[in-house]
């Protein structure tokens, strides 16, 4: 459904995509993971059709260098930035939106029962949280239904409960057999949304895999902050050394220094040791 070729993005003297190949099959969901200035932004902006390159983008058979109008017309295309006018109705929005691409009204009211906006149809841009205002650039996204959705960093400005809920809608429009493109930097959504997983750094790939092999191919660390009462350190620090994991002292508890996939392990460390725990952090 997406191919892309020896896909090369330059600003001057500064290359930001190099030599970027990938296919992405029909009804397959792929997150490009990688810290910020990866590429992974660019590389959607060149499927859209937004940014001139070098190499080939091919969107459905499409070219989107040539055709860009034709190629966005098969996409859904959610962006990072959320970006809609304060004063207007959700309603008025997705109304719009349909207009312009002489769509029945008809779409609009199927699409605010899906997202459950049914409750809000009425309320301005403004008065809407986070999750909601996702909500509502899903639904104008979805207006056309596309086969295709780029989703760029679908859930990093939410809070957790927002982040949740999205991820459920994600999963739903996964299971409607769209094929998906996302980008993301947090590692602990991708194996409950994609089949695979593309790594990213200095606009190049660096691994390939399943999403629950990429801790593991990449050597990826995270840090748990596991608040305790204070009687239970000394004992907790002991379990975990004796496991052969580091834990540091802090204020409220302490830090442990753990491989990504290994999270679990030092947590079943503190339960089979008796240890309490009052709550749990996880810093990557």
């Amino acid at each position: 459904m997406i191919h892309i070729e020896e896909l090369t993005k330059r600003y001057g003297s500064l290359t930001v995509l190099d030599r970027f190949s990938l296919d992405v099959a029909e009804a397959e969901a792929v997150a490009l993971w990688g810290p910020n200035g990866a590429g992974k932004t660019t590389v959607v902006r060149c499927i859209l059709g937004l940014a001139g390159y070098e190499g080939t983008v091919h969107v459905g058979g499409l070219d989107a260098a040539s055709r860009g109008k034709a190629v966005r017309s098969h996409i859904g295309y959610v962006a990072q930035e959320l970006s809609f006018y304060d004063d207007m109705a959700v309603v008025d929005v997705l109304d719009f939106s349909a207009s312009l691409r002489r769509i029945d009204t008809g779409r609009v009211d199927e699409l605010i029962d899906t997202f459950r906006l049914g409750d809000h149809r009425r309320k301005r841009i403004a008065e809407l949280s986070g999750g909601l205002k996702q909500r509502l650039a899903l639904a104008s996204a979805l207006i056309p239904d596309p086969p295709i959705l780029l989703l760029d960093e679908p859930t990093s400005s939410l809070d957790a409960h927002s982040r949740e809920e999205a991820i459920e809608l994600f999963e739903h429009l996964r299971d409607e057999g769209r094929t998906i493109l996302l980008t993301t930097h947090h590692m602990e959504e991708m194996g409950m949304l994609v089949d695979r997983v593309v790594a990213m750094e200095s606009g190049r790939i660096v691994t390939e895999c399943a999403p629950a092999e990429l801790a593991d191919q990449l050597g990826l660390r995270v840090w748990l902050h596991i608040l305790l009462d204070a009687d239970s350190t000394a004992k907790a620090r002991a379990a975990l050394a004796a496991d052969g994991f580091d834990a540091r002292l802090n204020a409220a508890g302490i830090v442990v220094e753990v491989p990504a996939q290994r999270k679990g392990e030092a947590l079943k460390v503190l339960y089979r040791a008796g240890v309490e725990i009052e709550d749990l952090e996880v810093w990557s």
